[in-house]
């Protein structure tokens, strides 16, 4: 008999959880960056081992609505827990327990399944510290399992595995055992694309922006062309993004064209174009081309 569900993660901005989920998953199929708002869809990673199959879903960063984009993936959050099996709530042992995860905790008091606490990110600060957040996740009240975690060296991930997958009802498996993950291979390449503009731009630029893949055309077996178009709102981002004598677009087409090149196997020529949509984040048509529910 075999066992499978699914595992909505949830927690602030920037805790960890798309770190996790690679980790859990075992190869990156969720982009990793230090800004808020970094993961606007919810990103499925497929975890079989042996008779138990685990579908994470790493949510976006669970917060009060302020724009179309954000009531989006707030909604989203809320889906997906409602057609969860269990919940994973992942806090940041450096900055401890604030307000920001006792709203995120109050919405998951209200869940009808387990709910599991990882504490992550124990490589990064000292024993006083993950004994004081380790105490202040208990007193959450919404958890008896609480695991001390680094999604980043590995530390107690394993236990946590094996932990969720007790957790999972009996039933057939979703996915075939050698997939990793439901997203659209044109959905993941855009992500590579915008963890590199993640890492570069500053301030309101990286919530401004979108990558949607526009064109992908393999010309060789080892050869393929992948054209790729970001969305800004107005045209001093865009000036940002290209950058002195196109010296920010290079860097990031640079970088971005090695990652492609890893996901992909074979040799890429990545062509970037920059184009102004104004008030993109607030338009419904486009959000819906974007794949953003």
């Amino acid at each position: 008999m075999t066992r499978s569900g699914f595992v909505a993660i949830a927690g602030r901005p920037n805790v960890g959880k798309s770190t996790l989920v690679n980790a859990l998953v075992g190869r990156k199929i969720a982009i990793v960056s230090d800004k808020a708002q970094t993961t606007r869809r919810a990103i499925r990673g497929v975890v079989t081992h042996e008779d138990t199959q685990l579908v994470l879903t790493d949510l976006p960063g669970v917060q009060r609505p302020r724009d179309t984009l954000t009531e989006r993936m707030q909604r989203r959050v809320e889906q997906e827990l409602g057609e969860s099996d269990a919940a994973l709530m992942v806090l940041n042992a450096v900055e401890g327990v604030g307000p920001g995860d006792r709203f995120i905790a109050a919405a998951l008091r209200g869940a009808k399944v387990p709910v599991v606490v990882a504490v992550n990110k124990l490589d990064r600060c000292d024993r006083t510290k993950v004994v004081t957040t380790l105490k202040d996740a208990e007193d959450l009240g919404i958890a008896d399992d609480i695991f001390p975690i680094s999604a980043h060296k590995g530390d107690g991930v394993v236990a946590l595995l094996e932990h969720l997958r007790g957790l999972m009802p009996e039933g057939p498996f979703y996915f075939s055992p050698e997939e990793t993950s439901d997203q659209a291979e044109h959905v993941l390449l855009a992500e590579l694309v915008r963890e590199q503009v993640l890492r570069r731009t500053r301030q309101e630029v990286p919530h401004a922006v979108e990558v949607v893949i526009d064109d992908i055309f393999q010309e060789r077996d080892d050869f393929v062309r992948v054209r790729a178009l970001m969305w800004v709102e107005t045209e001093s981002q865009k000036g940002i993004l290209i950058g002195t004598g196109g010296k920010m677009i290079k860097a990031i087409g640079t970088k971005a064209r090695k990652e492609l090149e890893r996901e992909m196997g074979m040799q890429v020529h990545l062509d970037l174009t920059v184009r102004v949509r104004h008030g993109w984040r607030g338009d419904d048509r486009l959000l819906d081309r974007l794949g953003i529910e």
